[in-house]
């Protein structure tokens, strides 16, 4: 069987001494936006408008796949005749 060998002396452990010279940079605050009410307004618009994109694509995609089904189980019935 293999029993491994060790050193007769081992070596310690390295020690870490290293201070840090600098400080850390300060991170900045990002400058403050006013809001005003035009702003609010703008964002209040741009969120309905985008609501009601995404509405509509989701009526098209559920019409095309209705008709789809409805193409298909007649194209099937003609196919059986």
């Amino acid at each position: 069987m293999f029993i491994p060998k060790y050193p007769d002396s081992p070596t310690p452990p390295p020690v870490n001494t290293h201070t840090p010279t600098e400080m850390a940079p300060v991170r900045r605050s990002l400058p403050s936006v006013s809001l005003d009410q035009k702003t609010v307004m703008a964002l209040v618009v741009g969120g309905v408008v985008l609501t009601a994109l995404l509405a509509a694509v989701a009526v098209t995609a559920i019409s095309v796949a209705v008709a789809a089904v409805v193409l298909r189980s007649m194209l099937r019935d003609h196919h059986r005749r």
